[in-house]
């Protein structure tokens, strides 16, 4: 009998629809990220959604701080690929349009977009056009009265603040949420995320915020999220990165092939290298990386440096390559090995083996 990893027992919550994409419930965790471009630029923030749905995205987020940019919000989301999330503070008009302009879904503050009627303008216009909200409540913005409370950001104070939105949103007879509680400090994050978890059944967006550059921030986001994705918490998540946002989509799916929850694209496993390996395993998994990088099909990978564990990890992969001596490598296909070729000529023999199992598996 072979090994296999147990499986999560999500948590129970109900579904949202982003623009067809659904959240909660049974739907996949789905993979989003936010533009970095000035949204007046449409061609620039289309490239650079279009970039980001070729590395997976499932929805992405843009920001709208002005009626110019609802205006062009909309021409963005009358081209994208995917659903957009509009992403307002403050003014509730711009919520509105852009409500009218094909938003998939409305980021909002409650707190911040001001009184009873303003709010009640903003669901209604998402209960018009079947818009979902996302609350979104971060450790660096919360109201003055929580600090006051609790001394300081706390979990205890970031799920109040989600509870008291999502309050004033049942108030107005809006039940259609989703819930964030982000922080930039790994364990109050994650600890926010566990008791809200277990206050409400709104659908979870997961991500640590403000986790810092692409080395440092992959490795808090990686422990946070999969630390909650292995409690079962969360529906969708982002991956938050000073980077191109292109690198959060890859991390976010990544971690998500890693826990066994969705499955895309080829899966490379490779070894650190020593002085015995007898291939460029750095340069190999680099160009492999960007030759395959268009294949959708899930397929294993294995780019080892020698015979040390080599074979071993070619008899769980689809494909892989193994160094040997005199600037030879072995070559296997499902576990078998299938020749003994020039390590130069290794990368475009992967590469036509992958496409050929993608094809056949398709």
């Amino acid at each position: 009998m072979s090994w296999k990893a147990p499986s999560i027992q999500r948590r129970k919550s109900r579904q949202i629809d982003v623009g067809g994409v659904k959240i909660g419930g049974d739907a996949p965790i789905s993979v989003q990220s936010m533009t970095s471009t000035d949204t007046l630029d449409v061609e620039g923030t289309l490239a650079q959604i279009r970039a980001m749905t070729e590395a997976g995205a499932d929805l992405v987020r843009v920001s709208v701080p002005s009626m110019a940019a609802a205006e062009a919000f909309g021409r963005i989301t009358a081209a994208s690929p995917v659903p957009v999330i509009a992403d307002i503070h403050f003014d509730y008009r711009i919520a509105v349009k852009c409500a009218e302009l094909g938003a998939g879904a409305l980021r909002i503050n409650p707190g911040n977009i001001g009184s009873h009627d303003r709010i009640e303008a903003v669901c209604q216009a998402a209960r018009d056009h079947n818009l979902p909200i996302r609350v979104g409540v971060n450790a660096g913005s919360l109201d003055h009265d929580l600090l006051k409370k609790y001394g300081e950001p706390t979990p205890d104070a970031m799920v109040e603040a989600a509870l008291r939105a999502a309050t004033t949103l049942d108030d107005h007879d809006f039940t259609d949420y989703a819930f964030s509680v982000k922080a930039s400090e790994l364990n109050l994050c994650v600890e926010a995320y566990e008791k809200l978890a277990l206050a409400t059944d709104a659908p979870l967006h997961l991500g640590i915020t403000e986790a810092g550059g692409l080395t440092g921030g992959t490795v808090l986001s990686s422990i946070g999220i999969s630390w909650l994705l292995r409690e079962g918490i969360g529906d969708t998540l982002r991956v938050s990165l000073a980077a191109d946002p292109v690198e959060e989509i890859k991390v976010g799916w990544a971690i998500l092939k890693s826990m066994h929850l969705r499955n895309r694209g080829v899966n490379i496993i490779a070894c650190p290298t020593c002085s015995r390996r007898g291939i460029d395993v750095v340069g190999f998994v680099k160009e492999l990386e960007q030759r395959l990088s268009d294949v959708r099909t899930p397929l294993d990978i294995a780019v080892m440096g020698c015979v040390v564990n080599g074979p071993g990890e070619a008899l769980h992969s689809d494909v892989a390559v193994c160094g040997a001596a005199g600037g030879r490598c072995l070559i296997y296909e499902q576990g078998k090995m299938v020749g003994k070729i020039p390590s130069t000529e290794a990368v475009d023999r992967i590469e036509s083996r992958v496409r050929a199992l993608a094809v056949a598996r398709d």
